[in-house]
């Protein structure tokens, strides 16, 4: 049993929201609070499969939404076939935003009625078993029983009946129905209350699953202050607030939008975004999310993203439609699902009917057996634990910074034997830096200054990281005359009457300065893949300075992590071998592979796959440069992807952050969400079994058979839910 039908928390009587206006051009997106299990999404399909003008049907069963594709004038033919089945459909505006979007609160539940349907089955089954009062009185209290919490069961039974299909409320119903014509009232009325029951607690229970993503949604604060057009701060609605605007955030505040910092300077907590579990300090030009957490300092920043369009919302509608696939496990149960139905249900009948007919067996016993059969005969308990536990492992991973962008590459990851990674911007940084300084002559002090005078006046990445590294000295810079790039050189310039150079070997070898002892100085530097740059005056070299592609600190251990795991590693990069070889290992991966252009990066993907189809080979990139590679790997691993369109949107799985760690944190998790959804299947099917051969035993009562297909059912979901706290 599932909350396939939440018989109790929504009335059936809710109409169709109708439309005067298409959402969009060829897309309706509709809500449908009863539509929960594949078994309604068949009736749904078969109903609509007869209105013409329907290109495709698109099921979010976790989240109950329907994205009907079409080329209609009018929506009125799609929402008559869906009022025609009871289908509570209400149309949406297809947007995601920060407040809401398509992720809504369960409407609340109405205790009454079933409360009134337990105290009189209670009743009737009491004076049954005490043999007290009239009979017609223990029928009058299952009739109240029944009518005040098994209509709604009834009337969706009907609606299935009359489409052919099987679903729990048609076998609940039959089954009801059966209890009372064999004169087992109390009986009927108990099992329809408990069934009603079961529904309620599972929706309570499967609301956790379906809104896991939700506490996202209240991170983000409804209103901002914002700069008006008169330098006053005034309180704006978020929904308000266009590009560009300026914002001003205080300690404690969150932060409402995605912007650029101008001004000032804090220690922001991205956990929600990024997962990280230390504050990052932001200066002025960093990045801001929304749903972040300022914590100590306060600042201002320009609006680059409106609140439907913030990373945030971008995270939460990127998981809302991984929620909406199908996972391999998940469709292989769904179509089992299809069969198994019907082939219970056939036997309960064949049960009802041949020892009777053969063996002049009793007709009450066996009719009474098939009534069993068709309560335990519900695969809704094996059809959810998928969903469930698919989306559970996609909210946890989200949660943790890693956006995956379907269940298919959560449940490929416990397989991926083999992953390339980029250098530039995954094992490293990406930014040269300044790794050693060696003075050979003269001051130390007055070095570095001429030095850093000199890189100063420049643009090139590697003097920009001279500078950096020598920022505490920016007030002690000289004055540099006549100063000149050399093209692929490097640079030079007067500073004191006297011409100094700052520039790589080649510039040295060039001026006749270059020496033995200097060739011996720089091949240690240069073996290990750093870049030497040398300030000299006209006689001799002054000082050697190293920069380099410094690794992430992160990037050894998540290489070991991946080991532990049994994946092969493999470093591809446009780099020169030397350099390759030097990063490579440094972080201890396995092979190798440097002066790779993207194509050849895509042949060596490409070769992995071929050499064994069945190992999954992923790749690690940024997303853009290492597209080609990214899109061929069984898994695309984006990072950095706060805050990147380009990588939310292309990457199978995204790090939000720059982590490489979360690769084996994402292989454990999908590691124990293939254990969870086969202990799942074992579990349901094994209850199911166990009762059938109870009921051909005679030991199986309709009451044990509600309660093992109620139990089987929480079961499954509070296993799958066990992801989220993992």
């Amino acid at each position: 049993m599932s909350e396939c039908n939440t018989s109790c928390s929504c009335s059936a009587s809710t109409p169709v929201t109708k439309a005067s206006e298409m959402p969009s051009k060829n897309k309706a997106i509709y809500r449908i609070e009863n539509m929960d299990c594949p078994t309604e999404e068949a009736l749904i399909r078969k109903k609509l499969a007869s209105v013409s003008g329907i290109e495709s049907l698109d099921f979010n069963l976790m989240q109950r939404m329907l994205t009907v594709g079409h080329n209609l004038n009018s929506l009125d033919a799609i929402e008559s076939a869906l009022g025609s089945i009871g289908m509570q459909a209400v149309l949406q505006s297809g947007e995601t935003s920060t407040k809401g979007g398509s992720i809504e609160p369960m409407p609340k539940t109405n205790w009454w009625p079933l409360a009134v349907a337990g105290i009189t089955a209670t009743l009737a089954e009491i004076m049954e078993l005490l043999q007290l009062g009239n009979q017609w009185i223990v029928i009058t209290l299952v009739i109240a029983s029944i009518a005040s919490g098994g209509l709604t069961t009834y009337k969706k039974g009907w609606i299935a009946l009359k489409n052919s299909n099987l679903n729990i409320n048609a076998l609940m119903s039959i089954a009801v129905t059966g209890a009372m014509a064999i004169g087992s009232w109390p009986e009927a009325a108990m099992v329809m209350f408990l069934f009603t029951l079961a529904e309620v607690i599972e929706a309570k229970s499967l609301d956790r699953a379906r809104n896991a993503i939700r506490g996202l949604l209240d991170l983000t604060p409804e209103t901002a202050t914002v700069q008006q057009a008169d330098g006053s701060w005034v309180l704006t609605d978020v929904k308000a607030i266009a590009l560009g605007a300026l914002v001003r955030v205080r300690p404690g505040e969150r932060i409402a939008l995605d912007g650029i910092l101008i001004s000032g300077n804090s220690a922001v907590n991205q956990a929600p975004i990024t997962g990280e579990s230390l504050p990052v300090d932001k200066i002025v030009g960093d990045e801001v999310f929304a749903g972040t957490i300022n914590q100590t300092g306060s600042f201002e920043y320009k609006v680059t993203a409106e609140a439907t369009h913030s990373t945030l919302a971008r995270i939460i509608h990127a998981v809302e439609a991984a929620q909406g696939s199908r996972a391999p496990t998940q469709r292989f149960v769904d179509q089992f699902a299809k069969i198994y139905a019907p082939a219970i249900f056939l036997l309960a009948v064949l049960v009802a009917v041949l020892p009777p007919l053969l063996m002049a067996q009793s007709w009450q016993e066996w009719i009474y057996k098939a009534l069993v059969m068709l309560v335990i005969a519900c695969p809704c308990a094996l059809v959810i634990s998928t969903p469930v536990t698919i989306v559970s492992g996609l909210a946890a991973a989200a949660r943790k910074g890693i956006l995956i962008k379907g269940g298919a590459f959560l449940e490929a990851g416990r397989s991926m034997k083999v992953l390339a990674l980029d250098k530039t911007g995954t094992l490293t940084y990406g930014k040269p830096a300044q790794t050693d300084f060696f003075v050979l002559s003269g001051n130390d002090k007055y070095i570095h200054e001429i030095a850093i005078s000199l890189a100063a006046r420049s643009d090139h990445p590697v003097s920009l990281a001279i500078a950096h590294a020598n920022q505490e000295q920016k007030n002690d810079l000289k004055t540099v005359d006549s100063f000149e790039a050399i093209l692929g050189r490097g640079v030079k310039g007067v500073i004191e009457g006297n011409l100094y150079y700052l520039g790589n070997h080649r510039l040295i070898e060039e001026l006749g300065l270059c020496s033995d002892d200097i060739e011996n100085r720089l091949l240690p530097l240069e073996q290990q893949g750093k870049t030497a740059v040398l300030l000299t005056n006209q006689t001799e070299v002054l000082a050697i300075i190293a920069v380099a592609d410094t690794v992430r600190e992160t990037s050894k251990q998540a290489i070991d992590e991946l080991h532990q795991l049994g994946v092969t590693t493999i470093m591809l990069t446009g780099d020169n071998q030397h350099t390759a070889k030097a990063i490579g290992k440094q972080v201890g991966v396995d092979e190798i592979m440097g002066n790779l252009l993207p194509e050849d990066k895509l042949k060596i993907i490409d070769s992995r796959l071929k050499k064994d189809p069945n190992v999954k080979v992923g790749m690690v990139g940024d997303g853009i440069n290492d597209a080609p590679a990214l899109a061929r790997a069984s898994i695309g691993f984006a990072m950095g992807a706060a805050g990147t369109d380009t990588a939310i949107e292309t990457a199978d799985v995204a790090l939000m952050d720059d982590d490489l760690r979360k690769i084996a944190t994402f292989i454990r998790l999908s590691k124990s969400t293939a254990l969870i959804l086969t202990q799942n299947i074992v579990l349901a099917l094994g209850i199911k079994a166990i009762f059938l051969v109870l009921t051909f035993t005679g030991q199986a009562t309709m009451w044990m058979a509600v309660f093992a297909d109620m139990g089987a059912s929480l079961l499954v979901v509070a296993n799958g839910l066990r992801l989220l706290r993992s």
